[in-house]
């Protein structure tokens, strides 16, 4: 133990004192009863809402967004138009799913054979897969404390093959924006913004996706707003949205877009089908007028546990590059050593506050497939030239991303909690703190 870690470990164990209430892993009574469980937030929040508009397509007949019996229900055109407004973009274009809007991306940027996209280590499978998808080169970064793309560690992967920068916004944390662009723009290449696990989180006022040359998200039964599935690109581009749009539609280039664009930019092109149904359309555009209300709820609630442990000696929180903009997703403590954090979570787990690492992405260079560039053919091309050939992933690749991974932990929060649930995360917190860090 360092000098400092150890004037924390002692100051933690003097804020205990003798009054300090039996830990429930050494036989001493939980903080609940029962153990606190979040569920899935959009789903939370349907009602008559979601139900009408799904009614309103079932009365039509037509489920398919350009043609068929009777008046057409316009839930797709709807949701296009007041996404793109709410994340203040020009367009957005609605598709099946956050990895169908990936695929989406790489077709708009133009990426292929011989190209190489930069992403963080600490991901989503969709990410690196989009990339392999498209006949491109993924190449991994560091993450930092944000958990996110770690820009000091972005120009030493550039080469003159690098097209596009992946500045993904994990678990309602806004990447450091700033200092992402900055590296960018130097080196003239452009940014896609994943915001799939953080819709309706901002940085510094600014919408997550407003800022890159294009951004998508997925809306997928684990992300803010959803409707089991669904996604978006978005963009204020039109050279970028309108190679998206015909990507997603067999290449073909439908009259409202047209309209939208004013002329084709681009010619035509093989794509494929990622269109989205007018039942998803609807319940997704019921969901993103609900959006503000979600954020608030779980900032709140985030805000709760914030503020009732912000005392405990020498408390290192998950870096945040925007407070204000963050959705709250989970309060993440760092406790400097993996052997801390798995007693905490462990300790959490008595109390019926269940803890957390790090999730809902992976570590992708350690993956075994990733490691061995197993794809589906043997003769793909983003593993055969001589550059994708020498490419190592593996442990040895992000030493700071497994590291900040095992050393993470914290409460994952939800938008309906109640005041007394967020007491209790507080309560469980400063009950197993204090002896985790005496460790």
């Amino acid at each position: 133990m360092n000098r400092r870690d150890f004037i924390a470990a002692s100051a933690a164990a003097a804020a205990v004192g003798e009054s300090a209430p039996r830990l429930a892993a050494q036989g001493g009574a939980p903080v609940r009863g029962t153990p606190l469980h979040g569920n899935f937030w959009g789903v939370q929040y349907y009602d008559g809402q979601e139900r009408q508009m799904v009614l309103d397509v079932l009365e039509t007949g037509r489920p398919f967004r350009w043609y068929g019996p009777g008046k057409p229900p316009d839930k797709v055109a709807a949701l296009e138009k007041e996404f793109a407004a709410r994340m203040q973009t020009k367009y957005a274009l609605a598709v099946t799913s956050g990895t169908a809007a990936l695929q989406c991306a790489m077709a708009a940027c133009g990426i292929g054979p011989g190209d190489e996209v930069i992403l963080p280590s600490w991901t989503w499978y969709s990410c690196f897969n989009a990339v392999v998808l498209a006949g491109a080169l993924p190449v991994c970064a560091e993450i930092d404390e944000t958990f996110n793309l770690d820009p000091s560690d972005i120009e030493r992967h550039i080469t003159p093959a690098t097209k596009l920068i992946m500045a993904v916004h994990l678990q309602g944390n806004p990447a450091d924006m700033d200092s992402i662009m900055a590296v960018a723009r130097k080196h003239h290449i452009r940014v896609l913004e994943d915001c799939s696990q953080s819709v309706g989180a901002s940085y510094k006022g600014h919408p997550l996706g407003s800022m890159g040359d294009l951004a998508i998200c997925s809306m997928q039964a684990n992300k803010t707003i959803t409707a089991g599935e669904g996604g978006a690109v978005y963009s204020s581009d039109p050279v970028l949205f309108e190679r998206a749009a015909r990507f997603h539609d067999i290449g073909t280039l439908r009259e409202p877009f047209l309209k939208n664009l004013g002329e084709p930019r681009t010619a035509a092109f093989i794509g494929t089908n990622f269109r989205m149904s007018e039942f998803t359309g609807g319940v997704l555009l019921s969901q993103l007028r609900k959006l503000d209300r979600i954020v608030g709820d779980v900032r709140t609630n985030a805000q709760r546990v914030y503020k009732g442990i912000a005392d405990l000696p020498g408390l290192q929180l998950r870096k945040l590059p925007d407070p204000a903009g963050e959705l709250g997703t989970g309060v993440y403590i760092d406790f400097k050593t993996k052997e801390r954090k798995m007693k905490f979570l462990a300790m959490m787990k008595a109390e019926n506050v269940p803890g957390n690492g790090p999730s809902g992405s992976v570590i992708l260079p350690i993956d075994k497939l990733i490691e061995s560039k197993v794809t589906a053919h043997p003769a793909w091309p983003s593993f055969n030239t001589p550059r994708g050939k020498a490419i190592q992933y593996g442990a040895a690749c992000c030493p700071k991303t497994i590291d900040i991974i095992n050393r993470f932990g914290g409460v994952l929060m939800d938008p309906k909690y109640t005041k007394k649930d967020c007491d209790d995360v507080v309560a469980a917190i400063r009950k197993v703190y204090p002896a985790v860090m005496q460790a």
